[in-house]
C-alpha cells in the first residue's frame, strides 16, 4: 500500500524470514562461521541458540541458498514429533530419500549405506532442526544414536540444532548428557547492541527493498524503535512495517518518534516507563516539598548531624536516652511556641543544636 508513496520495489519489513534481507551482525557472522566450519570439517553435532525474532530462521535459509548442490540437506521445522514419526519424515524422497523400509533397524541399516556412500565420494549430509528446544527427550535421544554414522575421521551426518534459549535448558537435562557432550561447535544469535546498529539494519532493508533514501525515519524515531523492540529483529520489523503504513495514511513523508510511539503502543511495546503516557507528552518534575528556606535550614541542620554523629557513642543507658527524649520534646515545643508568636522564621542555631542534643545520645 505504501511502496509507491516511499519510493519502494517490494515490503521491506516482512515478518518472513527472506534470506534476501538478512543483515550481519557480529552474533550472526559468528553463527555462520561455526555453520561453514562445523558442515565442512564433518564436526557433527551443531548448536545454534537465540532469542525469539533474532534471525535463526534467516540465517538457515540464507546458508541452505548457498550451499554446494552436493550437499544433501533434510530441514525439519515442526518438530512436534514421535520417533516413528521423526524417521519417517527425514527418510522421505524429499529429504534423505532412504529406499523404503518396514522397520525401524531396515532404515538404521539402509540410512547407513546411504550416509556411507556419500562420505565415501566426499559427500556431506546435513541434518537441520529448527525449534529445537520443542523436540522430546526420545526425539533428542535417536538424534543422539544418529550422530554415530562416522568414519574414523569424520561424522558421515552433520546435524544442526536451532532454538531458542530453552535449548540450553533442555541439553542440560541430566537423562540428554550423553549427548550434550557430543556438541562439538555452539553458538549464541543475540539482539542488535545499540541504536546505531538498529539505524544500520534498517537502513539495509530500505535499500534491499529498492529504497532510494534510506532518510525515512528520523533520528528520534529510530531511538525510540530501538528502545520498544529492546534489538530484535522481528520487532523492528513489525514496528517499522506499521509505522510506514500510519505514515502513508498521514501523508508523512519522514516518520518521527511520534508516530512509533502509537504504533508502540498497539502492539504493547512502548517501555514501562511511557506506559500510560500520551504521545508526545513529558513527563513532569518532582514537586518540591520544601521552600528555598526550608531546605537551607534543612541542610544546615543536616550538617550538624553528621559531625556529630561520627563522634557519638554507643551503649547509652536507657534512662539516659529518655532523659534526651524529653529534652528534645520539650526544644520542639518551644520552638512551635516561637512559631506562633512571631513571624520570623525560627532561629536556624537553636533548632541545629536540638538536632545536636538529640544527636548526642548517639544510634543506640
Amino acid at each position: 500500500m505504501y511502496l509507491d508513496f516511499y519510493g519502494l520495489k517490494e515490503l521491506p519489513f516482512a515478518l518472513t524470514p527472506d534470506p534476501r534481507f538478512i543483515y550481519f551482525t557480529p552474533s550472526h557472522t559468528e553463527a555462520m562461521a561455526n555453520l561453514h566450519y562445523g558442515i565442512e570439517s564433518g564436526k557433527g553435532l551443531i548448536v545454534v541458540t537465540g532469542e525469539v525474532g533474532t534471525g535463526k530462521t534467516t540465517i538457515l535459509r540464507w546458508m541452505m541458498n548457498r550451499l554446494d548442490r552436493t550437499v544433501l540437506v533434510a530441514y525439519l521445522f515442526n518438530p512436534r514429533m514421535t520417533v516413528a514419526e521423526f524417521y519417517q519424515y527425514i527418510s522421505s524422497p524429499k529429504l534423505l530419500d532412504v529406499p523404503r523400509w518396514e522397520s525401524k533397524s531396515e532404515l538404521l541399516l539402509k540410512l547407513g549405506e546411504v550416509l556411507d556412500s556419500r562420505h565415501s565420494r566426499g559427500l556431506r549430509t546435513v541434518l537441520i532442526i529448527d525449534e529445537a528446544h520443542g523436540l522430546s527427550s526420545a526425539v533428542l535421544e535417536e538424534i543422539r544414536l544418529l550422530s554415530n554414522f562416522e568414519s574414523d575421521s569424520a561424522k558421515q551426518l552433520q546435524i544442526v540444532l536451532t532454538g531458542q534459549p530453552e535449548l540450553r535448558v533442555v541439553l542440560n537435562q541430566p537423562e540428554l548428557r550423553q549427548l550434550k557432550q557430543r556438541i562439538a561447535l555452539r553458538c549464541e544469535i543475540k539482539a542488535l547492541p545499540d541504536i546505531e546498529e538498529t539505524e544500520r539494519y534498517i537502513a539495509s532493508r530500505l535499500l534491499a527493498a529498492g529504497a532510494d533514501s534510506t532518510n525515512i525515519f528520523t533520528p528520534g524515531a529510530v531511538d525510540f524503535i530501538f528502545r520498544c523492540s529492546e534489538g530484535i529483529p522481528r520487532q523492528i520489523n513489525n514496528v517499522c512495517d506499521n509505522a510506514m503504513l500510519a505514515g502513508f495514511a498521514a501523508g508523512a513523508q519522514m516518520i518521527g518518534r511520534d508516530i512509533i510511539e502509537e504504533v508502540a503502543d498497539t502492539f504493547d511495546l512502548l517501555p514501562n516507563a511511557h506506559r500510560g503516557r500520551q504521545s508526545g507528552d513529558e513527563r513532569e518534575s518532582a514537586a518540591r516539598i520544601f521552600d528555598a528556606a526550608g531546605r537551607s535550614e534543612l541542610w544546615a541542620a543536616g550538617a550538624g548531624l553528621s559531625e556529630r554523629r561520627g563522634k557519638s557513642q554507643a551503649g547509652v543507658a536507657g534512662a539516659t536516652q529518655a532523659r534526651e527524649e524529653r529534652e528534645m520534646e520539650r526544644e520542639m515545643e518551644r520552638t512551635a511556641e516561637a512559631d506562633e508568636t512571631r513571624i520570623a522564621p525560627p532561629d536556624t542555631d537553636e533548632l541545629g543544636r536540638a538536632f545536636q542534643r538529640w544527636d548526642g545520645k548517639g544510634d543506640s
